[in-house]
């Protein structure tokens, strides 16, 4: 016959012998508390083992990787450099774009003007720095408020679906229909357009779509995560639902397709300055700056060089940080 197996005889917390880590645990802590390395009459080598770091959460994940992205690194420096000389650009030059001397028209580079002069007798590096200012201050107002009146719209049509989806759909079609750059020049031929504001209110206008159209499958899909059914089902009401676990979860490809479109509404800016239906002088801006230096490409090129490399180089700037965001926030990427 086989030999009965053995246990081991119980053992009490005053009787020397330790205890197996399980019945320590089932008397209730008469075993006492862990030992801690270095405290008085404690063995080298014992303690307990460090608890494991919290999981970082999506956005804290995503500005890890951006941090070591050299395309954020590098578009978010050219970025910053350009939003600094459209709010400050008496720190890169002390001429007034404005003070124009007509004897020195289209001459070249001298002491104190690097980029020479315009057909008026402008400064064009003057220009170049305060036409920053209007082309990043349409491009930024329109990309927030297209993305705030999109992603609200969008978000809320998503949520409650039904006949406020079907309306919404129908709409956002009808201005999908319009092609931005035709209906630019239509709005803003009726619309007088001496400030930035009519052209910002144009791209809004156009633009909402594109990022309800975003918003509302962003809200779709996570609508149907378990920790949004969990708190539906624990008595959470729709305001909580959308501001404390939809939004701050469906908002990652609305920034995402915002960044991106921000460098694209600074060039339509420019593109509809170009035409003559955007800004008009005195407004400074690279789109005006560009249509008076092709007229004289072939005698002065200069007049054309600068600004339009400085709007080339903001709409890439941009377009390279939504590009780095969007890998950054996007999973399914890695």
């Amino acid at each position: 016959m086989p030999e009965p197996e053995r246990h081991e005889p119980f053992q009490t917390a005053g009787s020397g012998t330790p205890l197996p880590a399980v019945e320590a645990e089932t008397m209730g802590g008469l075993a006492g508390p862990p030992e801690v390395p270095g405290a008085p009459g404690a063995p080298q080598g014992t303690g307990v083992q460090p608890a494991a770091g919290r999981a970082r959460s999506l956005w804290s994940d995503a500005w890890h990787d951006l941090r070591r992205n050299p395309v954020f690194l590098v578009s978010g420096l050219l970025i910053v450099f350009f939003v600094l000389i459209a709010v400050w650009p008496s720190l890169l030059t002390g001429t007034d774009p404005l003070d124009c001397d007509i004897t020195l028209s289209q001459e070249g580079s001298r002491s104190g003007h690097p980029f020479g002069f315009d057909t008026q007798g402008c400064d064009v590096f003057a220009r170049t720095v305060y036409g920053a200012r209007a082309s990043v201050t349409v491009g930024v107002c329109a990309t927030a408020g297209a993305a705030l009146l999109g992603g609200v719209l969008g978000g809320l049509a998503g949520f409650f679906g039904g006949w406020w989806d079907a309306l919404l759909s129908r709409i956002a079609d009808m201005f999908f229909a319009i092609p931005m750059l035709l209906g630019g020049l239509v709005f803003l031929s009726v619309v007088p357009s001496g400030s930035v504001w009519p052209v910002v209110g144009f791209i809004v206008l156009l633009g909402w779509p594109q990022l309800a159209r975003i918003a509302r499958g962003s809200v779709l899909t996570v609508k149907q995560a378990d920790f949004v059914q969990a708190a539906r089902a624990l008595g959470a009401g729709n305001t909580r639902l959308l501001l404390r676990h939809l939004a701050p979860n469906a908002v990652a490809p609305v920034i995402v397709v915002a960044t991106i479109a921000l460098g694209t509404y600074i060039a339509l800016e420019a593109t509809l300055s170009y035409l003559g239906v955007g800004l008009k002088p005195p407004t400074v801006s690279w789109g005006i700056d560009i249509s008076e230096a092709s007229k004289q490409i072939r005698n002065a090129p200069h007049m054309l060089l600068w600004p339009a490399g400085a709007l080339s180089l903001t709409v890439l700037a941009f377009i390279m940080l939504g590009d780095a965001v969007r890998d950054a926030l996007d999973p399914k990427l890695r």
